[in-house]
């Protein structure tokens, strides 16, 4: 005669898989291959929770929950204690205690936990991004970016793209020089997600000076030549021009100042 697995019924109001996680780690210390488990998600009212407890009642089996619904919670907690069947609260034990440490109610919202996961991912995307189309590396960025900065060297196009990137949005950074041609697929995109990072000749002038010297090499260089610097931005003017994008000044500006300014620009 072949003995049929004790069942174990997994109930939450999101998908349920941080509560069969939980409930697996606990199996696990009780040869979990004897167990079957059978997920029910998205709990969203007190008939699915009478099913469960029914099946359960018939099968002799166990049910571990993760409800934010206090409601439903008490009323799982209640109908199980009825029926003489073992239930295991994961979430209500865990946000009683923090709501008493931190003095502060909970938000009693389903799925948060996958939403934040979903953010995380959205940011990483978005740095492996900034990092795969910087510095023109690769035009096929401009088309796929959130934003393109468009600017001549040293007007912090890559800080700001890092930065933005952890806002999750995709930034692509062209360099404008006048002797290479900047890429067609920056005239073809929409110019509002396009934006200029103009500076003035003598900040650029003393910024690449001061990067020289970090390097080792003499300010004297053709990148920090004044005349050469003006020669660049004069380009740099022409293209932003023809592309008919923003232009944000960036010469006293902090990177965290520059960025608000480009994601107020965006939005609005």
């Amino acid at each position: 005669m072949v003995t049929e697995k004790p069942v174990v019924y997994v109930l939450s109001d999101s998908v349920g898989e941080t509560a069969e996680l939980v409930i697996k780690a606990g199996l696990s210390q009780f040869n979990s291959g004897d167990f079957k488990i059978n997920r029910i998600p998205y709990v969203e009212d007190k008939a699915t929770i009478d099913e469960a407890i029914q099946m359960a009642g018939e099968r002799n089996g166990v049910i571990g929950f993760t409800l934010v619904d206090p409601d439903l919670r008490q009323y799982l907690n209640e109908q199980a204690a009825e029926k003489d069947i073992e239930v295991i609260d994961i979430m209500g034990p865990t946000l009683e205690a923090m709501e008493r440490v931190f003095n502060k109610s909970p938000r009693l919202e389903a799925g948060l936990v996958h939403k934040l996961d979903e953010d995380y991912f959205k940011r990483v995307e978005a740095i492996e991004f900034a990092v795969k189309y910087d510095d023109g590396r690769d035009s096929r960025g401009i088309a796929r970016a959130d934003i393109v900065l468009i600017g001549v060297s040293r007007t912090s196009k890559t800080p700001l793209s890092q930065y933005l990137a952890h806002k999750r949005l995709k930034v692509a950074n062209v360099p404008i020089v006048p002797e290479v041609d900047p890429p067609e697929e920056l005239f073809e995109v929409n110019p509002e997600k396009c934006i200029g990072l103009r500076i003035s000749p003598e900040k650029l002038n003393e910024i690449r000076k001061e990067r020289l010297k970090a390097l080792g090499l003499g300010d004297q260089a053709t990148y920090a030549n004044i005349k050469r610097i003006e020669q660049e931005i004069s380009y740099f003017n022409e293209v932003v021009k023809r592309i008919g994008c923003e232009v944000i000044d960036v010469s006293n500006k902090a990177v965290e100042e520059t960025a608000n300014i480009i994601m107020q620009t965006i939005h609005r």
